[in-house]
């Protein structure tokens, strides 16, 4: 015998059946769209329900898209991101208004008929004969929520909502086989919380509770009998019913939705009578969604961390599974950002250099031994209007940057560090002259040798004149004496403790073999330079950057945590080889290019860089607890920093130790606010023997003359002597057997890094 359901339905089966032949025999109803004559029922036309049987029977629910909140290190929220806005709530957390409200205007009949409402199709093919068209349909609250079903399962492919929702007779079949199995499953008060939570109002709001807090501000169990019916009146169309922008029809629809309720008995006619004089009391919170909303100029940290779980497979082993997580939402993702880091830096940024300068600026802090992102800006707001965009110009091409932005002689402490693996000593001393031409040949990797004669490099200014030790060549940046400490060593020893201190080029491309890397030519981002001094800090440990914490994921009623990417720590160098950096980078900020980027008592250590041309200057640096980067330039490679003013200030010529010094200072110096100043390990470096008056040129970078800018790897100079060597494009040429290096610099001017 068959099973009577709790509703007064038949079973399954009946159900289909006697809806299938009501349907056949009618000709017209079928889940709320006219069907054709029989012939063209399809399924139904066979006459038997063993084709509807061969439907399958389990209906796949997707977990429904939610916003994802993006907080800082201590619990702040940065940002709030979705594919759909929307916040999955309990029954009891809805308005028992809204309920009543939702299922009178829907389908009154919810509680007494079973997935498909008999009697309602009869009613709807009475009408719709009498019409001549589709004056009413006939879907049940069940039957629009599997519809609804099949749309979030379509995600935002244009195609398979297209498919979702396309008037067919196979959908709408396919649609009441999947309803019968809800009812079955779930049960009315389960349905009706399903479909409350998937429903779209309009606005960018899916689900009540997005709802209203859309509309009214407010939580969705705190609506009013009249907020209700409001909202119960837009799911039937959105856009025409939108109180926002149509009040009066919004008003009208409400008060339909109001006399529906009373009619039914759910409330009184004076309850609605009342209701319906009432004004909309809208207190409308305005959509806000994606990391252009984020605080204190986070948006290009916010862009990182969703580069990241796109591009991890610890969070899918496909892109677009992994996309399909993040779209999906409901996450609540705690980073590394430190917000008083971030705020600091964002307000150095902005006090030296304003967003429509000719050029712009970008900082990166890391701390040392985790690897921990902690604040990241730039000048450029993130956006799309005037002087602003959306580029990181913080990172890597891959993670949402550019092409990098050579770093000049910055680089400089990563080709002493390979030096003294090697084992140089810090006392090794160099001829150093003013101008001089590159060594040759010269070991790179695999064998291979680059062999070019009568290839110039010069000094930032004439005064700088050897011979220097590595102390004093370091503080004033002198380019002729990193020449010829890289042409000792060999170019593959430099290019290997790059590698192991996480340094790459920002375009994902190999670090060419040339000895003009010694100089900085390889374009690099400020987030890779920041995490590599972060090595130094931590006395040779290099950690790999991360900008995630933890990141748990609602799924229905329940939260489940997600692994996230760990840090992962190697020794790049010796504790003593990271001391001797650290020693000789003190020396920098106390008396060398750096001066300008001192943090008074508080130990610190760094190095100024200004590329050729001066097409980029750079001052990275750090503390025992805090490294960071900071890069001044045009991202397009056309305005040189010549005859400019930025932030107000104008300068004949652009150093690292000038502009990129006092934006490092300033934001390392709120971010540290508060924090111990533990000092540095040293290493004992005697000074060279005295030289005279050699020691004047170049230790102000401010001052340092630009030299000979016919020389290919220009001069040191105080902030001047960058490592950079020359437009990228001056570079460019693949060693050959024998090294035939003539195309690298060919054109390449002065080439060299300016400290």
């Amino acid at each position: 015998m068959a099973k009577k359901r709790s509703g007064g339905g038949l079973s399954p089966a009946q159900q289909a059946a006697k809806f299938l032949g009501v349907s056949v025999l009618a000709g017209a109803v079928l889940a709320g769209i006219a069907l054709p004559a029989v012939g063209a029922l399809g399924l139904a036309a066979k006459g038997s329900v063993e084709s509807f049987d061969e439907l399958p029977a389990n209906m796949k629910t997707p977990p429904l898209s939610q916003r994802t909140t993006i907080l800082d290190a201590d619990g702040g929220t940065i940002a709030t991101v979705y594919s759909r806005d929307r916040t999955v709530v309990s029954l009891k957390n809805i308005s028992p208004y809204m309920q009543k409200a939702i299922v009178a205007i829907e389908d009154s009949r919810f509680y007494q008929h079973g997935a498909v409402d008999l009697k309602g199709v009869l009613r709807a093919v009475n009408k719709n004969v009498q019409s001549s068209g589709v004056a009413e349909g006939a879907s049940t609250l069940t039957q629009q929520y599997v519809k609804n079903v099949f749309i979030e399962e379509a995600g935002d492919d244009p195609t398979k909502v297209a498919q979702a929702t396309q008037q067919t007779i196979g959908r709408k079949i396919r649609e009441l086989k999947y309803a019968i199995q809800v009812e079955e499953e779930l049960g009315k008060k389960k349905i009706l919380e399903n479909y409350l939570n998937i429903t779209f109002f309009g606005q960018q709001a899916y689900g009540v509770e997005a709802a209203s807090q859309r509309y009214f501000s407010k939580h969705a169990k705190d609506l009013s009998l009249p907020e209700s019916a409001l909202l119960a009146g837009i799911v039937q169309s959105p856009s025409r019913y939108d109180p926002v922008n149509d009040e009066a029809e919004a008003t009208k629809r409400r008060n339909t939705v109001l006399q529906r309720m009373a009619q039914v008995g759910d409330i009184s006619q004076a309850e609605s009578a009342e209701a319906q004089k009432a004004p909309l009391g809208l207190k409308v919170s305005t959509p806000k969604n994606g990391c252009i909303t984020a605080v204190d100029g986070a948006g290009f940290f916010c862009d990182y961390v969703r580069e990241v779980f796109l591009s991890d497979p610890v969070f899918g082993k496909t892109k677009e599974a992994r996309a399909k997580i993040w779209n999906q939402g409901g996450l609540t993702i705690r980073t590394t950002l430190d917000p008083k880091a971030q705020k600091s830096a964002q307000a150095s940024i902005k006090e030296h250099v304003y967003k429509s300068d000719d050029v712009a600026t970008a900082a990166s802090v890391v701390e040392p031994g985790t690897g921990k992102i902690l604040a990241m800006g730039q000048s450029r707001p993130y956006g799309f209007g005037k002087d602003e965009t959306q580029m990181n110009l913080s990172v890597d091409q891959a993670m949402g940057g550019g092409v990098g932005y050579q770093p000049g002689s910055t680089f400089k402490p990563i080709v002493a560090a390979a030096a003294l693996e090697q084992g140089t000593p810090a006392t090794k001393t160099y001829a150093s002259p003013y101008e001089m031409d590159y060594p040759s040949p010269v070991a790179a990797c695999d064998g291979k040798t680059w062999n070019e004669k009568n290839v110039p490099v010069a000094n930032e200014n004439e005064t700088e004149v050897g011979p220097y030790g590595m102390k004093e060549a370091t503080a004033k940046s002198v380019n002729t004496y990193y020449v010829q400490l890289i042409s000792d060593i060999g170019i593959c020893p430099v290019t290997e403790m790059a590698q192991k201190m996480g340094v790459e080029r920002a375009d994902g491309g190999k670090m060419q073999q040339a000895p003009s890397i010694a100089l900085g030519t390889q374009e690099m981002s400020p987030l890779t330079m920041a995490n590599a001094y972060a090595t130094f800090a931590s006395r040779g440990m290099y950690c790999t950057p991360v900008a995630i914490e933890s990141i748990t994921q609602r799924v229905g009623q329940e939260n489940k945590s997600l692994e996230v990417p760990k840090s992962t720590c190697s020794r790049a160098m010796s504790e003593t080889t990271a001391d001797t950096i650290n020693t000789l980078l003190r020396g920098v900020v106390e008396d060398g290019t750096g001066t300008e980027a001192g943090l008074g008592s508080r130990p610190s250590a760094g190095k100024t860089g200004t590329t050729d041309e001066r097409y980029a200057a750079w001052f990275v640096g750090y503390t025992p607890n805090m490294a960071g980067a900071v890069w001044v330039g045009d991202p397009a490679h056309e305005r040189k920093m010549v005859d400019i003013t930025i932030g107000g200030v104008p300068h004949d010529k652009v150093f690292g130790g000038e502009v990129p010094g006092p934006i490092w200072r300033d934001m390392m110096t709120g971010a540290l606010e508060g924090k111990q100043a533990p000092d540095f390990s040293y290493v004992d470096i005697p000074d060279s023997k005295d030289k005279g008056d050699n020691d004047d040129g170049g230790n102000g970078d401010d001052e340092a003359d630009d030299g000979n800018d016919n020389s290919t790897d220009g001069g040191t100079g105080d902030d001047g002597s960058d490592d950079d060597g020359g437009d990228d494009e001056n570079f460019i040429g693949e060693l050959g057997n024998g090294g035939n290096w003539g195309d690298i610099f060919q054109g390449q001017g002065n080439g060299g890094g300016r400290g």
